[in-house]
C-alpha cells in the first residue's frame, strides 16, 4: 500500500510522465515484456531506463530481445524515462529495483547521503555529441562559444547537463553564461534545434544520425569513442550502467548477479556481432522508418561500450574530475569512489 501511495504521489508530481518521445519505447517494452519478462514466469525485477530507445542504452532492451534475463530466471519489467535523472528518481523512491542510466548520478548521490552504485557497467566513454545547429554553426565553433547561448540537454540535473557544463568551465566559460534548456532527446531536441530555441545541444544516437541527415545540424564535439572521451573529458568516462541501491544489492545478491549474468551475456553478444545484426534484434519502431539510418546510429555508438561490464580504470577518477569542476556540492565533498560502483557481479560471470 505504501509504494502504491508513493507511485500515486510522484505520479501526480509528473516525476513519472512520459514524454511523447519515449511512448513507442515503452510499447515496445511492453510487447517485449509480454513475451519475455514483464507478464511470465520469475523473479520480478523492475528497471527504470533513461530512455530505452536511445542507443547508448541498447544493451537493456537487446538484453530483453536476446531472451538473456528470461534464460537467468528473471521476469525484469524494463520501463522508459525521457532522462536519467529521471531514472534515478524513481530509484530513490523505490518505485523500481534498477536504473539504466548514468554512472556519475551515484557520485551525485552518495553527496546527497544516498548509497547507490554501479553493479553492470556498459560503457567506457559517455556517447554523447555535442552539436551545433546549422544556423549557429558558423558563431559556435568550440565550447569556448557557449556564452550567451542557449544548450539543449535531456533535463535539467541530466548527465547532459552535467558534461554541457564541464566543457563550458574547461573552455573559459562560466555555467551561469549560458542557458541550459530541457529538450529531452529525439524529435523534441530537433524540433528545438530547428526553431532556434536552442542554438546548439547534447544528444546521443539515433538523435544524432537523424540530425545530421536532415541537415539540422553539425558534430561540435564526439564524445562516442574512447579516444573522443579522452579527447573532450580527459580520460575514460564511464557512463551508462545498471545502478541500484546498494542496501537492495546486498540484500538480493543472487538476484543482482542474475542481472549481471545476463547483461554481461549481451554485451559479449554485441561485441561479436555487427551493427546490422545488432539493429535488426531491436524493435522495428526504433528505427522511425529508416532503418539504415538507424544501423549506421548503433555503428557510431558501439566503440563506447565495454565487453565484459567490468568499470573502466581510472574512470570513476575522470567523473569524479569533471564533477568537481562545476558542481559544487561535490567540489567540496570527500567522495568515496569505492562505494560509487562494483565488480564482484561482472567479474563473477563465467
Amino acid at each position: 500500500m505504501r509504494k502504491t501511495a508513493r507511485h500515486a504521489s510522484l505520479a501526480a508530481a509528473g516525476l513519472l510522465a512520459l514524454s511523447s518521445l519515449t511512448a513507442c519505447a515503452n510499447d515496445a517494452a511492453g510487447s517485449a515484456t509480454g513475451s519475455g519478462g514483464g507478464g511470465g514466469k520469475g523473479e520480478s525485477v523492475k528497471i527504470m531506463v533513461g530512455g530505452l530507445d536511445k542507443v547508448i542504452y541498447m544493451p537493456a532492451m537487446l538484453t530483453q530481445r536476446l531472451g538473456y534475463f528470461q534464460d537467468e530466471g528473471l521476469n525484469v519489467q524494463l520501463m522508459s524515462e525521457p532522462a536519467g535523472v529521471q531514472a534515478e528518481t524513481a530509484l530513490v523512491a523505490g518505485q523500481v529495483q534498477g536504473a539504466v542510466g548514468f554512472y556519475d548520478h551515484t557520485l551525485d548521490l552518495q553527496v546527497k547521503g544516498k548509497s547507490v552504485e554501479s553493479v553492470v557497467q556498459f560503457s567506457r566513454a559517455p556517447g554523447e555529441v555535442e552539436v551545433v545547429s546549422a544556423k549557429a554553426a558558423g558563431d559556435v565553433t568550440s565550447p569556448k562559444d557557449f556564452k550567451g547561448r542557449k544548450l539543449g540537454v535531456t533535463g535539467l540535473g541530466s548527465s547532459t547537463d552535467f558534461l554541457t557544463k564541464y566543457l563550458a568551465v574547461k573552455n573559459g566559460v562560466d555555467v551561469s553564461e549560458f542557458t541550459p534548456v530541457a529538450v529531452g532527446a529525439g524529435p523534441t531536441f530537433i524540433a528545438a534545434l530547428q526553431q532556434g530555441s536552442i542554438d546548439g545541444g547534447m544528444t546521443t544516437d539515433p538523435t544524432v544520425a537523424t540530425i545530421l541527415d536532415k541537415k539540422a545540424g553539425k558534430i561540435l564535439l564526439d564524445m562516442r569513442t574512447p579516444e573522443g572521451s579522452q579527447q573532450a573529458l580527459g580520460g575514460p568516462y564511464p557512463s551508462s550502467s545498471l545502478y541500484m541501491q546498494t542496501d537492495w544489492v546486498n540484500g538480493h545478491k543472487a538476484t543482482v548477479q542474475k542481472l549481471a549474468n545476463a547483461f554481461v551475456k549481451t554485451l559479449k553478444w554485441m561485441s561479436t556481432h555487427s551493427a546490422d545484426e545488432i539493429a535488426a534484434k531491436m524493435p522495428a519502431d526504433y528505427s522511425q522508418g529508416d532503418k539504415a539510418l538507424y544501423t549506421q546510429s548503433v555503428k557510431s555508438t558501439l566503440p563506447m561500450f565495454t565487453d565484459d561490464g567490468v568499470m573502466p580504470e581510472n574512470g570513476p577518477e575522470t567523473v569524479e574530475k569533471v564533477l568537481k569542476a562545476f558542481n559544487p556540492n561535490i567540489k567540496n565533498a570527500n567522495v568515496d569512489l569505492s562505494k560509487t560502483y562494483t565488480t564482484e557481479f561482472a567479474k563473477a560471470v563465467k
